[in-house]
């Protein structure tokens, strides 16, 4: 057998060390460490922006050239080679790699419940209304609008402030802990009405006044889940899956309204039929439905480890001065600026479509108006496809690319529901295509978001995007039907597709005149 001399053993070694750092260039973000070392803030030169801490910059390109290789033995010869091709970066794309991630798994997993829990909430506390609350001769509207109400004022109170503690805390903590308060709370239903069975508030039940704290309760919560949840990704993922991760949790986010929404009643149905069945005469099979499902987030995600340090923060968190803070980021920040204006216009045509939906299925042939959940349902599937697609093409096209791309197709999808309000199968079609071109929004340009927003602002930038978008939904709330009244169906639907080609353009034109290294992940 031929035996290799040491001068080829170096230069075996020397090849794989020059294939190595080539492969550095094309991956820079090989390294699986949370850390993202290849940041670049598009304004690092200013320097009001030196008080965001940075990692140290490794270029590659201008590497200097290897040194050379002393002697080494057969025997270590061969471990280096075989842990130079061990080191070689995954180039799998789609779902695959991070669902082989078992921190993202965890972290999908427990998503997965939360997500159903918040929309079979909801179903729950309307089934307690009508089985407690309402009277035979009453309607359930203003029962059911006071709890969307306690429902919705956490989400503008405390969506910005949220995201500041939860930079300040673990992440990890906060997810666990808003999952098993959120099931306490809701298993405690059951013992809060019939404890207050017979008892009066002013004009109210007391059972009903208790039941909007909880929910009030649960939906604080959440404005503290939410962020926690978006800051977590980066932490877990590495930056070339961020889009297939956010693919990923936008199918679920989707798929849990579909599930939630349509499936919800004969769920908890069926719980209370199990549950009686089984012996418990006390009728509580609902709320355990729910707050199981909150429990066993909270459980799932404690198996996942996030890198965060070890670290107390003994600094107590300044609100004010950390949402200054926060804004300012943004506001220094194009990219992020530009993706969080795209969702918020996306979110806004959204809470028009919801209110626009209910006229839209009155008019349509062989529909009635209490039926436009199936409209909505419709534009859940189309925004769960374009997902998927997303996560497995994605990474062929810029952010600014798929952006266009989306707003463009939102604006077509609209036009063409402004065109055939009275055909019902053609309006369907357009309503999926419409969420299909959703994602190609939402879902990059939540990515950017979390690419170019270092850790320790994630949750301030984060808190700021839940309570803008919340806050933006309530314009076209507000006006969308007043609207349609003055001006038409077919109007305002091309209205709201001039704003997604305004949205599409911007973002298209702050990418060329801005220069990020995290367009294309």
């Amino acid at each position: 057998m031929m035996r290799l001399s040491d001068t080829d053993l170096r230069r075996s070694i020397l090849a794989v060390t020059h294939h190595k750092m080539e492969e550095r260039e094309n991956f820079p973000d090989f390294d699986s460490s949370p850390v993202f070392a290849d940041r670049q803030w598009s304004n690092a030169q200013d320097p009001e922006m030196d008080k965001y801490p940075t990692n140290p910059e490794t270029d590659w390109n201008n590497s200097q050239e290897p040194e050379a290789i002393p002697p080494l033995s057969t025997a270590a010869t061969a471990a280096e080679l075989a842990e130079a091709v061990a080191e070689t970066p995954e180039q799998q794309t789609g779902f695959l790699p991070v669902l082989k991630n078992r921190n993202f798994l965890a972290l999908w997993s427990g998503q997965v419940f939360s997500q159903l829990a918040d929309k079979v909430y909801l179903v729950l506390t309307i089934a307690l209304v009508a089985s407690r609350f309402q009277a035979p001769d009453q309607t359930i509207s203003r029962w059911v609008s006071a709890i969307m109400i306690a429902f919705t004022i956490p989400a503008v109170l405390f969506g910005a402030a949220a995201g500041v503690y939860v930079d300040r805390w673990s992440k990890k903590a906060v997810l666990v802990a808003t999952n098993l308060l959120r099931g306490g709370f809701v298993l405690t239903l059951p013992l809060l009405l019939w404890l207050s069975d017979g008892w009066e508030l002013g004009q109210l039940p007391l059972g009903f006044c208790l039941l909007l704290l909880v929910t009030f309760l649960v939906s604080t919560l959440t404005q503290f889940f939410a962020p926690a949840e978006q800051s977590v990704i980066p932490l877990i993922v590495e930056r070339r899956h961020l889009l297939s991760a956010n693919s990923l949790y936008t199918t679920t986010m989707m798929g849990s309204v579909i599930i939630g929404f349509a499936v919800g009643e004969p769920l908890l149905a069926l719980a209370d039929t199990l549950f009686t069945n089984l012996g418990g005469g006390l009728g509580i099979g609902k709320e355990l439905v729910v707050g199981g499902s909150y429990a066993f987030a909270g459980v799932l995600l404690l198996s996942m480890k996030t890198g965060e340090k070890n670290e107390v923060e003994h600094e107590p968190p300044h609100p004010l001065a950390d949402l200054k803070d926060g804004l300012r980021y943004i506001n220094d920040q194009p990219k992020v600026r530009n993706a969080l204006i795209q969702l918020i216009i996306l979110f806004s045509i959204f809470a028009a479509l919801a209110v626009l939906a209910v006229r839209l299925a009155e008019i349509l042939p062989g529909m009635k108006a209490s039926q436009f959940g199936f409209l909505l349902a419709a534009v859940g599937v189309g925004m769960a496809a374009g997902a998927t697609t997303v996560g497995y093409l994605g990474h062929k096209f810029s952010h600014s690319q798929l952006s266009l791309i989306g707003s463009v197709g939102m604006a077509v999808a609209l036009i063409g529901i402004s065109a055939f309000t009275h055909h019902l199968w053609i309006s369907v079609l357009f309503i999926t295509l419409l969420g299909l071109f959703a994602s190609l929004v939402g879902v990059p340009m939540q990515t950017t978001i979390q690419a170019e927003t270092p850790e320790e602002m994630r949750g301030k930038v984060f808190g700021l995007q839940n309570n803008a978008t919340n806050i933006a939904l309530s314009l076209p709330l507000a006006l969308a039907g007043v609207a349609e009244t003055f001006l038409g169906l077919p109007t305002v639907f091309l209205a709201l597709a001039g704003l997604a080609i305004a949205g599409g353009v911007l973002t298209w034109y702050i990418s060329r005149s801005t220069n990020s290294k995290v367009d294309r992940i």
